[in-house]
């Protein structure tokens, strides 16, 4: 009889702390939606050394507070022949970081005039540091890491873009 009392009382008390600890669960986050490319423009950067087009880009373009704060993050990747073009009211020194972005990322900035002025180079998934543009930009230019390097990009050379219907 003491035994199985035992038996029942160990029972309980081994019901009670599972019971106790799967309330304890982490607490859910949200699942992200997947966040997909939407062609909204073609890019081409250009040598402003013998004017010839480096790279031809297809772009998303982020104008408006919400784009300018989500741009890349929660994307697992982004093919090579894309980017993301930031344009912004002003220009001034501009600074971005690398918080919830998944893949390294180039970032250039360029001034009013679409000339190139600073760029950082293979910006880390998730860094929070400082990417400081390093002089006034009013456009910023998100493209895969490896590209500025690939393209072999220079401060002076230029862009240009159009928006598609």
């Amino acid at each position: 009889m003491i035994r199985s009392y035992f038996k029942i009382v160990c029972l309980s008390a081994t019901l009670f702390v599972l019971a106790f600890t799967s309330c304890k669960d982490e607490p859910k986050k949200p699942k992200q939606a997947e966040v997909t490319f939407k062609k909204e423009g073609t890019l081409q950067l250009i040598k402003t050394a013998n004017d010839s087009v480096v790279s031809t880009l297809d772009i998303e373009i982020a104008d408006n507070e919400f784009e300018t704060q989500t741009g890349l993050m929660y994307r697992e990747s982004m093919k090579a022949n894309r980017g993301m073009l930031f344009i912004f009211p002003n220009e001034q020194p501009r600074s971005f970081y690398m918080k919830n972005t998944r893949f390294a990322l180039d970032i250039i900035y360029l001034d009013t005039n679409k000339t190139i002025v600073s760029f950082q180079q293979n910006a880390q998934p998730f860094n929070e540091g400082s990417l400081p543009s390093n002089a006034a930009a009013k456009y910023v230019l998100e493209v895969n890491a490896g590209l500025v390097e690939t393209w072999n990009l220079e401060v002076g050379d230029k862009m240009t873009f159009s928006k598609t219907n």
